[in-house]
C-alpha cells in the first residue's frame, strides 16, 4: 500500500468514526482526527504581502522550483539566497525567466523569503499596474499559527488562543468567499487580519489551532462576518449601530474587559493642534456628536472652528487625530480639548480582551464564542 492510499485509508476511517461518534462524544471524535491523521493541505489562501512595489525581494530556505503562469517548471533556485523580482513588459521578471505571473515552490518542506520575513507555502509574484504584488499560497491552518499570535498575546490562556483560531479561520473564509479583489483574499494588515509569518508562530499558537482543527463559526450554514476587535470599553455593539445592515449574530453584549489596558484611555490637543489635524475649520471651538450608538459611541461629529465648519464620520475622527476608538466624551478647559475614551477597536463582535479576561476565569473557548456572537453555531469544516 502506497503512503497515500495509507493516509487515504486513515481518513475515511477517522471520517466514520466522526460520524458515529458526532452525537455522542464530538471531542472525542475530534481528539481522534487530530491525533490520526497526518499533516495534509486544507484551503490554500492568498495572501497579499507586498502591493504594487517597484521590485520584491524572494527566497527560499531549501532549492525551490519556479514555475510559470501556467504551471510548468521552468528553472531552479538556490536555497538561502536572494532573488529581485520586478516588472518587465506586461508582466514580471526573474532572473532569466519572465512571464505574466511567476511561482516560487520551496522543496522539502521549505519556507519562503518574500520582502523582509519568512512565510510558509509558495509565493506568487504577478504584475499589477506599473508595479509587482508578491502573494504567500499559504494552507489556512498554517496561516493560522501566525495569525493567532500576531492577533493575540502567545502568553495568553489557551481558551482565549483557540477563540482567536476560530474567529480568525472564520474571518479569512468569510473575506476568501466574499474577496472582491481577483487576486488575493487577504492582505497582512488590520485592513483584514495582521499576518507576520514565522516571526508571530509559537507553540502555544499552534497549539490552539490544532486543538480547534477546521471549527468555523457559522449562520444558516454560513461562515458569519466574524468581525472582532481589541477591547470594547465595556459594551459591545449592534453591527448596524456601526456599521450598515443588521446581522442576527453580530449583536451588542455585555463585556468583559475592565482589566484591559486600552479600557480607558485620554488625550488632549489644543484648538489650533486639533483644527490643524481635522482641516477644513480653522481653530477648533468646539466638538458636537450628531449621531452616536446607544452605547455612547460617536458615529457622525459636528466640528465648528474659526474657519468653518465640517460634519466628519467616525473613521474619520479616529484617523485624524489618532484615537483608540470613538467611545469618548469630550472636555474644553480654556482652549484645551481633553477626549477621555474607553477600548480600542469598532466594538462589534469578539472583544479579545474580554476573551482574555474569560478565559482566565476557566471559561472555555466555545461558551466565550457563544456569548460574543449570538445565534452563531460552532461548525467542524471537512476541507
Amino acid at each position: 500500500m502506497t503512503v497515500q492510499n495509507k493516509v487515504n485509508t486513515q481518513k475515511k476511517i477517522a471520517q466514520r468514526i466522526w460520524l458515529t461518534l458526532g452525537q455522542y462524544g464530538g471531542i472525542i471524535a475530534l481528539i481522534w482526527l487530530i491525533l490520526c491523521l497526518p499533516a495534509q493541505a486544507t484551503k490554500e489562501l492568498r495572501i497579499a504581502v507586498k502591493k504594487g512595489v517597484s521590485a520584491v525581494q524572494v527566497g527560499s530556505s531549501t532549492p525551490a522550483i519556479v514555475r510559470d503562469a501556467g504551471g510548468r517548471a521552468i528553472g531552479n533556485l538556490a536555497a538561502l539566497d536572494g532573488f529581485t523580482v520586478k516588472p518587465r513588459g506586461s508582466g514580471v521578471n526573474l532572473n532569466q525567466w519572465n512571464s505574466s505571473h511567476l511561482i516560487i515552490e520551496p522543496k522539502e518542506d521549505g519556507v519562503v523569503w518574500i520582502g523582509d520575513r519568512w512565510y510558509r507555502g509558495k509565493v506568487r509574484v504577478i504584475r499589477q499596474g506599473s508595479g509587482v504584488t508578491a502573494l504567500n499560497l499559504v494552507d489556512i491552518e498554517e496561516y493560522l499559527y501566525s495569525v493567532v499570535g500576531a492577533e493575540a498575546y502567545p502568553t495568553w490562556p489557551q481558551e482565549a488562543l483557540k477563540s482567536q483560531a476560530v474567529v480568525a479561520r472564520t474571518y479569512a473564509l468569510y473575506k476568501a468567499s466574499t474577496a472582491s479583489n481577483r487576486y488575493y483574499d487577504l492582505d497582512t494588515t488590520t485592513n483584514t487580519q495582521v499576518y507576520k509569518g514565522l516571526e508571530t508562530e509559537f507553540v502555544t499558537t499552534h497549539d490552539a489551532v490544532k486543538a480547534t482543527l477546521g471549527q468555523v463559526l457559522t449562520y444558516n450554514g454560513k461562515v458569519i462576518l466574524s468581525a472582532f476587535h481589541s477591547s470594547s470599553g465595556g459594551h459591545t455593539e449592534n453591527v448596524e449601530d456601526v456599521w450598515s445592515s443588521p446581522l442576527p449574530y453580530l449583536r451588542g453584549v455585555v463585556d468583559y474587559d475592565q482589566t484591559a489596558p486600552v479600557f480607558q484611555w485620554n488625550r488632549s490637543f489644543s484648538a489650533w493642534e486639533m483644527g490643524r489635524l481635522i482641516g477644513g475649520v480653522g481653530s477648533v471651538r468646539s466638538l458636537i456628536p450628531e449621531k452616536t450608538t446607544p452605547h455612547g459611541r460617536i458615529i457622525t461629529m459636528k466640528i465648528v472652528g474659526s474657519g468653518g465648519s465640517r460634519r466628519i464620520t467616525d473613521d474619520q475622527l479616529r484617523q485624524a487625530l489618532k484615537l483608540k476608538s470613538t467611545l469618548f466624551t469630550i472636555s474644553n478647559n480654556n482652549g484645551t480639548f481633553t477626549i477621555q475614551g474607553r477600548g480600542y477597536g469598532h466594538g462589534i463582535g469578539l472583544s479579545q480582551w474580554g476573551t482574555h479576561y474569560l478565559a482566565e476565569q476557566g471559561i472555555p473557548y466555545h461558551q466565550i464564542l457563544t456569548h460574543y456572537y449570538k445565534n452563531a453555531r460552532l461548525t467542524t469544516l471537512n476541507y
